[in-house]
């Protein structure tokens, strides 16, 4: 009897031991520390997910570069120098053409809702999951992707139209979205988000595809950049979530279950809150007279649409998982009456 006693109290010791071991994942976002998405993540929803399961899964959101270049982040993920990334995929354009395609169809979408749906229902992370099976040999997981916010667009010149686009040097993640500018007569410029005040301030750059209105007030673009598009006309950069494989299959059923209610409820959560503010700041800066908030017509929007229509088909022919992520886009759209044909 004592020893069935000892063995039955060394089961349930191990067996405590490993609810009460935490796991902390480590992510990268593609946020800089004080920016307001990072602040969101980091005070509001990162916490949560402790709650969430009891201290059994926890996450520390990091700023961007904080380990590894921006660039660089799923390479760290797939060799377990990260255990996630939270980071902008058009950033990984360079690799395969499909990164940009699904990263950020420029110019195609309304809302932030449409591209969300299109990530998590419509085919999306589907095809990041390819991606990441080709890049990295199965060993990221795709938990997630999709934009909390519409863009606006910075800009220290007054751009109207797309005829005030020649010339102007934009920065522009790489890819998909620096042709559709240069189609339109831009200059683009490659750059991280961390870098665009400074290069705005020091005459680098003219104008930047830069983040929410939200993150761009809160990082003072606005001291610099008096001339605003809002609402945006091009971007709604796509985020993902991916965690490195080997660490996924070790959160067992339940973890991977908290992991995905908790990306889904953080991002809709986010996305609410930025619009808004974005509204609230919009109409702050129209009452105050020191910045123009610049609203393109419907005409001019069109004509943007227009160019960025070819630049999609052209960039989509050049690689399969591409024109697969194009061919997944435009059933999405037709699906729900973007496109009619």
């Amino acid at each position: 009897m004592k020893r069935g006693i000892a063995i039955l109290s060394a089961a349930m010791l191990v067996a405590m031991t490993g609810m009460t071991e935490a796991k902390t994942l480590k992510v990268q976002a593609s946020s800089k520390a004080g920016d307001w998405a990072h602040r969101f993540m980091t005070d509001n929803w990162a916490p949560k997910l402790g709650e969430m399961t009891a201290g059994s899964v926890m996450i520390e959101v990091l700023p961007t570069k904080a380990v590894v270049p921006h660039r660089e982040t799923i390479d760290a993920v797939a060799n377990g120098i990260l255990d996630g990334d939270l980071n902008a995929v058009s950033y990984f354009s360079g690799r395969d053409p499909a990164f940009a395609v699904i990263g950020d169809l420029i110019a195609g979408y309304d809302t932030v809702d449409q591209v969300r749906t299109f990530c998590m229902h419509g085919g999306g992370k589907e095809i990041l999951q390819k991606l990441y099976d080709k890049y990295t040999k199965g060993k990221v997981h795709v938990v997630g992707c999709g934009p909390y916010a519409k863009e606006a667009f910075v800009s220290t010149v007054p751009i109207n139209t797309v005829a005030d686009m020649k010339g102007v040097k934009v920065r522009s993640p790489e890819g998909l979205a620096a042709e559709v500018f240069k189609r339109a007569g831009a200059a683009p410029v490659s750059l991280p988000f961390s870098e665009v005040y400074t290069a705005l301030e020091k005459g680098v750059i003219d104008a930047a595809d830069a983040s929410a209105h939200v993150n761009n007030h809160a990082s003072g673009m606005y001291k610099v950049a008096k001339f605003p598009i809002y609402p945006g006309i091009h971007s709604m950069a796509v985020l993902q979530f991916i965690v490195n494989k080997k660490v996924w299959d070790k959160l067992g059923k339940e973890g991977q279950t908290a992991l995905e209610v908790w990306y889904s409820a953080a991002y809709d959560a986010m996305r609410r809150d930025a619009d808004l503010q974005d509204r609230a700041i919009a109409a702050e800066q129209r009452a105050g007279g020191d910045i123009t908030v610049v609203d393109w017509s419907t005409e001019e929007r069109a004509k943007f649409r227009e160019i960025a229509v070819g630049a999609w088909h052209d960039f989509a022919a050049k690689s399969p998982l591409a024109q697969e992520a194009l061919d997944a886009h435009l059933a999405y759209m037709r699906s729900v009456g973007l496109l009619k044909k």
